[in-house]
């Protein structure tokens, strides 16, 4: 039997976590303090009593937070690590987010616009990305947004999420949910409901209180509150700047359909207002700081693509593909690009210069190496690609294209629409006929 805490948990779980002390309790669940006694590293633990939830019809719901957070992996988006259970609760094993909610930080006065703006762009990355992947959030509120160590953005508590299988004939979602004063006049309204339009409400409800440091609508009377909410009746103090009133005014729409949409609020001169250094991403640092030429002691001689070994062609060839000894990752998952070529790796390099101009991408170039930037920021963050040309004999290369950094559905539709056609007459054909893009 497991050495039990004062509140009957184990205090070593499924012999992989030592749980430590309570970090906040809400309903249905608990959080604790927990360490994966594998890898040292703190987690936040969620328990949950199975039998409150089966009280109260809240299974599914639990199913579907599970599920929805399989689904949404991004860096503005709390993790999920695993899901464990024992007879009586679920366990919920989550990245912990150690910096607090960004209610706290408003509960103490409203914020500059340039810090609100940054929370922002956090916020709508994340649910823009759970939109593409056919989620709706449902309870976007200050509550619900951590900060980590370093300041950034994560949005969590999806147990009232949807997908698009909640759908219903008509297209919409029917479920009243939510919390007040951050719900969207149509949810109220219980004809059936946008999700992804809904969330942006609630958005525009939070961007109004970061910047203004209270509600846009209040009312002590819940029915007046509804009331202001249908007309969208709410003011914007003085010190809001003209642009930020406008997005505002275009977020808090009551009518649905002519609410702003998420890429028309990554157009907007508010949002797109020059990003604080402390929010580059590392990659965008890391590319900026690639300077073409990592071998300093070159003299200006011009590098040769690194000749292959014979253990490096038979771990690039698809029938004997060695690399999974040696890495975790399987193939589909490293979003990889390969293929050889009996052209320079100038024209290599040249070709994937004029993909880069056509795509928008910023370039920075080597002999050997080319790192591809897009200009504008993707689902999670702009997207970034890096080939390498490796050489078997002097006139037969390799080419190597690797995702850096972006969305891998982002890099995929890129590698089939832009990549692959036009690198196509580069490709090595073997004799048999058969190209070698793999």
């Amino acid at each position: 039997m497991a050495e039990r805490s004062r509140d009957g948990h184990p205090t070593v779980l499924h012999g992989r976590y030592e749980l430590g002390r309570m970090l906040g309790h809400g309903t249905f669940a608990k959080v604790y303090h927990a360490r994966n006694l594998q890898t040292g590293k703190s987690v936040a633990m969620k328990v949950v009593g199975k039998d409150k939830v089966i009280k109260v019809g809240m299974m599914e719901q639990i199913k579907r937070e599970i599920s929805v957070m399989k689904m949404v992996e991004h860096p503005n988006i709390v993790e999920l690590h695993e899901v464990m259970a024992s007879k009586s609760k679920i366990y919920f094993s989550m990245e912990l987010v150690r910096g607090g909610e960004l209610f706290a930080k408003i509960a103490k006065g409203r914020l500059r616009e340039d810090v609100a703006r940054v929370y922002f762009q956090q916020l709508i990355s994340a649910i823009g990305f759970c939109h593409s992947r056919g989620v709706y959030h449902r309870d976007l509120k200050p509550e619900n947004l951590l900060l980590d160590e370093d300041g950034n953005l994560k949005v969590t508590d999806f147990g009232l999420s949807a997908f698009t299988d909640h759908l219903k004939q008509d297209g919409l979602l029917h479920t009243t949910c939510g919390t007040p004063a951050y719900v969207a006049p149509e949810v109220i309204g219980k004809k059936g409901y946008d999700g992804a339009k809904a969330d942006l409400w609630s958005c525009g409800v939070i961007l109004y209180v970061l910047l203004a440091g209270f509600l846009p609508f209040q009312d002590d009377n819940i029915v007046a509150m509804y009331r202001k909410i249908y007309r969208g009746d709410f003011k914007c103090p003085p010190w809001f700047s003209p642009e930020a009133r406008r997005l505002i005014t275009k977020l808090l729409d009551p009518n649905p359909s002519s609410r702003i949409t998420i890429s028309k609020i990554m157009d907007s001169s508010w949002f797109k207002k020059s990003v604080p250094k402390t929010v580059r991403t590392k990659e965008e640092m890391e590319f900026d700081a690639f300077n073409g030429e990592e071998d300093g002691n070159n003299g200006g001689k011009s590098k040769q693509p690194e000749t292959l070994n014979a253990f490096h062609i038979i771990s690039l060839s698809e029938g004997f593909d060695l690399s999974p000894l040696f890495e975790e990752k399987k193939r589909d998952e490293e979003e990889e690009l390969r293929f050889a070529t009996t052209r320079p790796a100038s024209s290599v390099i040249s070709r994937l210069e004029e993909v880069a101009k056509a795509g928008k991408f910023s370039v920075k170039k080597s002999e050997t190496k080319v790192r591809m930037q897009g200009q504008e920021s993707g689902r999670k963050g702009k997207l970034g690609i890096a080939a390498e040309i490796f050489a078997v004999t002097p006139s037969f290369l390799v080419v190597e294209v690797k995702k850096d950094n972006g969305d891998t559905l982002e890099y995929k539709q890129f590698c089939s629409k832009e990549l692959r056609p036009a690198l196509k007459d580069l490709v090595w054909t073997s004799p048999a006929g058969t190209s070698t893009i793999a």
